[in-house]
């Protein structure tokens, strides 16, 4: 009888897998209300069949589900095509300042909803955008094209360089410091 309820709970956990995988790639956070309630409902419809009276069913049951995730992270991090099955790949949404539409429509996300995440980032402008991706996680990766990226400390240091080469050397002239220091010292 054991042996049945860890074979159903094996099912269970890959068919919410494979629900959850279809319905999108969306954290919680990114949810809308319908498909949060739609996400919670998926989890409470697979775990009725297994609930029951008996506290060691459950308990089997809940440690099934617990070894069969921690089972799945492990295989992620070992096969990379495990890794791609269960948790999916970056999707390019944006390529040299254009919006890839036919991306887009494979994820189910509009191009206002895309605007609406380079916005927060802080890019006002989609030809500003290299490359954008859409993680796995629901997040937006994006690189920047050269002439829209911040300047760094490296950058200006690369600008002065010839500046700084060029300059005479300052005189070994004193500084104010040099004065206190000396007379510190003498009784």
């Amino acid at each position: 009888m054991e042996l049945a309820l860890i074979k159903e709970s094996i099912i269970l956990v890959l068919t919410g897998v494979i629900l959850l995988r279809i319905s999108g790639r969306k954290s919680i956070s990114q949810m809308t209300i319908a498909q949060t309630v739609v996400m919670i409902s998926i989890g409470s419809i697979i775990i009725q069949p297994i609930i029951e009276d008996s506290i060691k069913r459950t308990a089997i049951a809940a440690a099934v589900f617990v070894t069969s995730m921690m089972l799945m992270e492990y295989l992620q991090v070992r096969y990379n095509f495990i890794e791609k099955l269960l948790t999916g790949k970056s999707k390019i949404v944006i390529k040299d300042g254009e919006i890839v539409l036919t991306n887009l429509r494979k994820l189910r996300f509009t191009a206002d909803q895309l605007e609406m995440r380079l916005r927060q980032k802080g890019i006002s402008n989609i030809t500003d955008v290299k490359t954008a991706t859409l993680e796995p996680n629901g997040q937006l990766g994006y690189e920047l094209m050269p002439d829209a990226k911040p300047l760094t400390v490296g950058d200006l240091k690369q600008m002065f360089e010839p500046y700084l080469q060029q300059q005479q050397p300052r005189s070994n002239s004193s500084n104010i410091f040099d004065e206190i220091r000396n007379t510190d010292n003498q009784p």
